[in-house]
């Protein structure tokens, strides 16, 4: 039972160790959410048919809407919290 456990955890480990996006155990909630929103962005950009579906439903080329999700995936988020006795980062409007 002990050995099962150990195995599992060393699984785990190994897969937060080789895949950046699966995170770790002081991934924070910005992180995974970044993640999580950068993975979809770059999917729907990989796929041109889900692209195509997008862009549809948006009204708007598909070269636009690439770029907006392109885009997109820089601060998908926000920009990050602060941390502990830092100030916050204010973010700047484009002009």
């Amino acid at each position: 039972m002990d050995a099962d456990k150990l195995r599992t955890q060393q699984e785990l480990e190994r897969l937060q160790a080789k895949y950046v996006g699966t995170g770790h155990p002081d991934t924070t909630s910005w992180e995974w959410r970044t993640n999580v929103a950068r993975d979809t962005y770059s999917s729907i950009v990989g796929h041109p048919p889900h692209l195509s579906y997008i862009s549809l439903a948006q009204n708007e080329p598909a070269a636009k809407v690439r770029a907006q999700l392109l885009r997109k995936m820089i601060q998908p988020c926000g920009p990050p919290p602060p941390r502990e006795g830092e100030e916050p980062v204010l973010q700047q409007r484009p002009t």
